[in-house]
């Protein structure tokens, strides 16, 4: 079974390609959490768990969501994790994750993909987009084939400055940095609703023709960079800067 997570297509992008080999059932995280679905999931098949790198860890929404719900069938789990430039430590978490919920950790197959973090980072032009996740093809395909052949993903070396991203800085990320306070919309919204229904969180609302968000983001970036008239925008960080969506 391929669960993912997903804000600006790059999971998506990921999760489709290993269904491709691997025909099994895809299920859409984004919507699960949305919806506050804890129903069972039962997995005749390994997990495959497609998620982005926040704060160099699986992102908090997608651990708690794992966390409150039940798994039965087979319980070895994969984690495909994509990143704009490493994922720290995030290992270290993900093997407690599994401890906890009683899974097989089968590894953690890292791969880098365009940055969509435009709150902090740039993001790269459509067509460096589109060489960054051609270069990322051999990385998800030799993943695949471990997934097929039922091997273990290979683990790497873990660095101390590493050790601190997924530890102390993601503490203080999320303590200072995921809110939603700067984003705001333009006079170009047209108020045509599409943030509210993407956040997977219910985060936004549109009152008297712009969105709302209330207290509780994520920073997937799905409403800034899926926006089609580019009118949301987040203040000292997005300013300028090209929206991101996977191009392929």
């Amino acid at each position: 079974m391929i669960l993912y997570f997903s804000g600006t297509g790059n999971g998506r992008f990921i999760a489709k390609r290993i269904a491709g080999e691997i025909p099994q059932e895809t299920i859409y995280l984004n919507e699960k959490i949305k919806a506050g679905d804890h129903s069972e999931i039962r997995s005749g098949g390994p997990l495959i768990f497609v998620l982005p790198t926040y704060g160099w860890r699986i992102p908090r929404v997608c651990e708690e969501w794992i966390r409150e719900t039940s798994f039965s069938g087979c319980a070895e789990a994969y984690f495909i994790m994509h990143c704009g430039d490493d994922t720290g430590n995030a290992v270290k978490y993900i093997r407690r994750l599994c401890r906890d919920k009683g899974f097989e950790f089968k590894g953690l197959a890292e791969i880098v993909m365009p940055e969509n973090y435009l709150a902090l980072f740039s993001v790269p032009k459509q067509s460096t987009a589109v060489k960054i996740i051609n270069n990322a093809l051999p990385s998800i395909d030799s993943a695949i084939e471990k997934i097929k052949a039922g091997e273990d993903l290979p683990g790497r070396s873990v660095s101390l400055k590493q050790r601190l991203l997924s530890g102390i800085v993601n503490i203080v990320f999320y303590k200072f940095i995921v809110k939603d306070k700067k984003f705001y919309a333009k006079d170009e919204c047209i108020s045509c609703g599409l943030c509210e229904r993407i956040c997977p969180l219910g985060n936004i609302t549109v009152e008297s023709g712009r969105p709302v968000w209330h207290g509780n983001c994520t920073h997937c970036m799905a409403c800034i960079c899926r926006c089609p008239k580019a009118a949301i925008e987040y203040r000292g960080g997005s300013e300028g800067k090209p929206r991101y969506r996977c191009p392929l």
